[in-house]
């Protein structure tokens, strides 16, 4: 029994020894594993200048949506979107070391790339609320009448105090009157959906059209109605003709708009068209202060 003991022992040891190498072969070995490190190392590296050129992206990116924030206005019309532009940004990796001034590592890379991954989340996120505002922005532009109701531009009274030609005594005029003759086509000044289409003490034979936020136009005084109430209209259909219905001195348009029941100037909006890129800035403010309080 000693000796199978012993036998076994030995067997055992012979099977847990370490191979022994010659020469030859541990230069290959080394040379090998010095080549996979040198490998390793440049590849290492070249993710390395990857992240950099991320990072410096990401940083441009930032520049463009905050300049496309102030372009768009957001700093005045959404100032809690606009804060969260305002974010500090991240160092550009300019050399290929950490923090400690060590070489990158494998380990060091994936918390970068981890952190850049959530950045570009983040951006991701900034832009989708900018598309957001832009729209809103672009629908509230669509609403605006700015299309002139007649091809007719003289105006025979403006908005504003004026002596009522009926009763003579000073009135607040709440429109514009549109010389035109009798017949002639009236035109939606913009997009939306008919509330009266009938016959009003006043103001004769009216047209009224809801554009949404509290803005509504009326068209007064037509000798003719082509729309009915509940009719979707779009911006420049025909929906009249001019007449002198109502209480009136002669064939004309009296064209109003209104902002939660409150007249306002016609022209803060036709005349745009004259200066497009001011006025639709003023015009666009000017609902937007509005809208929430009708909301």
């Amino acid at each position: 029994m000693v000796a199978s003991a012993v036998a076994g022992a030995w067997v055992q040891s012979q099977l847990n020894a370490r191979p022994v190498l010659n020469p030859e072969q541990e230069r290959v070995i080394t040379e090998q594993a010095s080549r996979d490190s040198a490998y390793i190392r440049q590849n290492v590296n070249l993710l390395a200048s990857k992240v950099g050129d991320l990072q410096a992206r990401l940083i441009t990116m930032d520049g463009v949506s905050k300049r496309v924030a102030d372009a768009a206005g957001i700093s005045y019309t959404d100032p809690e979107i606009y804060a969260s532009l305002d974010h500090v940004a991240v160092p550009i990796m300019d050399y290929i070391t950490d923090e400690q001034g060590a070489a990158w590592t494998a380990q060091s890379l994936g918390r970068e790339l981890d952190s850049l991954a959530e950045q570009l989340s983040e951006q991701k996120d900034w832009f989708a609320m900018l598309d957001l505002v832009l729209t809103r922005r672009e629908g509230i532009e669509a609403s605006l009448p700015t299309y002139t109701p007649v091809n007719y531009p003289y105006l025979s009274s403006s908005f504003g105090w004026r002596r009522n030609p009926v009763t003579g005594r000073h009135a607040m005029h709440e429109g514009l009157d549109f010389a035109a003759p009798k017949g002639a086509l009236i035109h939606a000044a913009s997009g939306g959906v008919v509330t009266q289409a009938r016959y009003v003490p006043g103001y004769g034979k009216l047209v009224e059209i809801d554009h949404g936020n509290g803005l509504v136009t009326r068209y007064a005084h037509a000798s003719s109605i082509k729309i009915k109430r509940g009719d979707l209209v779009e911006k420049g259909q025909e929906i009249a003709r001019v007449g002198s219905t109502g209480r009136s001195t002669g064939a004309h348009l009296h064209f109003e708009v209104r902002m939660a029941g409150h007249a306002l100037d016609p022209t803060l909006f036709l005349a745009k068209q004259e200066a497009p890129n001011q006025m639709m800035v003023d015009a666009t403010k000017a609902v937007e202060a509005i809208v929430p309080q009708v909301r």
